[in-house]
């Protein structure tokens, strides 16, 4: 049996993502990530920005140029994604008609900022659902920023909607929506990670999308030259606060996202020896290494092996075929239904 056949009957394995989702707002930053995309493989994923990170004025023009490039042949792997202006912004329902008008079918999600709740949420879903639904096309997952003090509010809420398969923290945008009681040191790091407003909103997220199998992508690092920065607020976010996914905002930063957040080689080796002994005594408890392991503790090393899988590593032989033999549909078909 397939380990997922046997690890979560009947339920819905958690979403498996690359652990790096890359920023790019003007054509000629978008276009240049897309190469390295090529060259790195799709161990991260490409979001491109029609909001904060595009120029203003030409909104429509980039909203199609976006459509354009996540529908032509260069999107090889499926993995680039977009972030669509705000559900209370004029051009919020013209990005979704325009980019999935064009490319639908290739769409890895649509990332939705500055929601102030639940209902926005499910406003945004109803739209997207008649831009798709209606022409027969495919609707993509949808990605949620955690930025305002409604959608933290609500975040257990927005984790369990079926449509949504991660969501980030907005950390600018949050410690803004304080008006100064939080002070600017907290939107980097240390304060980031110290300050007990920022890291109580970061570890409900992530506690959130942890309870409903969704992705947490922790927010951006602005620190772009130093590499050592971006490694340590990688870590201290995965390992401290259960992030398993980051934004970048400079192609610098990538490969440091990529090899801190991805589980290490020796991690995977003993995920793979753990597992295949599972599989031959049928998935019952074994010995390892002098520790018991059952079912409970497969679905943990199960999970190395899918994140490694989703950031392109390398996978021993035997348990590589688990991935080939049956692709790994990580959530349910996604449903235009609200749930209130």
């Amino acid at each position: 049996m397939h380990p997922t056949q046997v690890l979560f009957p009947g339920t819905r394995q958690p979403v498996s993502l690359p652990v790096c989702d890359h920023y790019a707002g003007s054509e000629k930053l978008m276009r240049k990530s897309i190469v390295l995309q090529q060259e790195l493989g799709p161990v991260f994923d490409i979001t491109l920005d029609c909001e904060d990170g595009a120029s203003a004025g030409n909104e429509a023009v980039h909203a199609q140029l976006v459509g354009a490039l996540i529908a032509s042949d260069d999107n090889r792997f499926g993995r680039i994604g977009a972030r669509v202006h705000d559900i209370s912004s004029p051009f919020f329902e013209p990005d979704v008609a325009t980019i999935c008008a064009a490319a639908a079918s290739r769409l890895a999600y649509l990332m939705l900022p500055k929601a102030d709740g639940l209902a926005d949420v499910q406003q945004a879903i109803a739209t997207i659902a008649r831009h798709t639904g209606e022409t027969g096309r495919r609707m993509p997952r949808l990605h949620v920023l955690i930025e305002t003090h409604g959608a933290l509010e609500d975040v257990y809420r927005i984790a369990a909607l079926p449509q949504v398969e991660s969501l980030s923290f907005g950390v600018m945008d949050f410690v803004s929506a304080h008006y100064g009681a939080i002070p600017g040191s907290a939107m980097r790091s240390p304060g980031q990670f110290t300050h007990p407003l920022v890291a109580r909103a970061k570890l409900e997220i992530s506690a959130a999308c942890h309870a409903h199998g969704k992705v947490p992508s922790h927010n951006v690092t602005t620190e772009i030259q130093d590499a050592a920065v971006v490694t340590g607020d990688a870590s201290r976010a995965a390992q401290e606060f259960g992030y398993t996914r980051m934004w970048s905002i400079h192609p610098n930063q990538i490969k440091a996202i990529v090899r801190t957040m991805s589980p290490a080689a020796d991690e995977i080796g003993e995920a793979a020896q753990i597992l295949l002994k599972a599989r031959d005594v049928q998935w019952g408890p074994i010995q390892h290494g002098g520790t018991l392991h059952d079912r409970a503790s497969y679905r943990y090393y199960w999970s190395i092996l899918q994140r490694a899988y989703a950031g392109g590593a390398a996978l021993p032989a035997a348990v590589g075929d688990w991935f080939t033999e049956e692709p790994q549909a990580t959530t349910a078909p996604i449903s235009t239904t609200l749930q209130h």
